[in-house]
């Protein structure tokens, strides 16, 4: 199972993956805190995580993640909202890879996942 380096294959993979996939394509690297306590630099991000903008017209913004929106590889934080004409405020889609995750939520799936993560670190070190 060869992975293609041909442009147009890694884009079509990209933009037609099933939402299972698009879940690890959405992850975003930790703060440095977290990446000394668990020994991960990166983590599939998830809604209740908090988050600190670090590109963008949003940077040095943080809030927690409301929204992981899959289908259009963005996430919703609270407070990153644009206001319309209209008066209503529409929340801006940002990027898991510009943000940094602060605060991890842990459940148990999540919790085995970063220890997971970790030993392989360690294994190939």
């Amino acid at each position: 199972a060869d992975v293609s380096s041909s442009r147009r294959k890694s884009r079509k993979a990209h933009f037609s993956a099933p939402s299972h996939a698009r879940a690890i394509l959405m992850s975003a690297s930790l703060s440095k805190e977290l990446r000394e306590k668990h020994g991960v630099r990166a983590m599939p991000i998830r809604k209740d995580d908090e988050v600190t903008i670090v590109r963008g017209n949003f940077k040095s913004q943080s809030g927690k993640v409301v929204q992981v929106y899959r289908k259009k590889f963005v996430i919703h934080i609270e407070r990153i909202v644009r206001d319309k004409v209209n008066g209503t405020s529409v929340p801006v889609g940002i990027h898991p890879s510009n943000v940094q995750i602060t605060k991890l939520y842990l459940d148990k799936d999540r919790k085995a996942a970063l220890e997971k993560k970790a030993a392989s670190r360690a294994a190939s070190e």
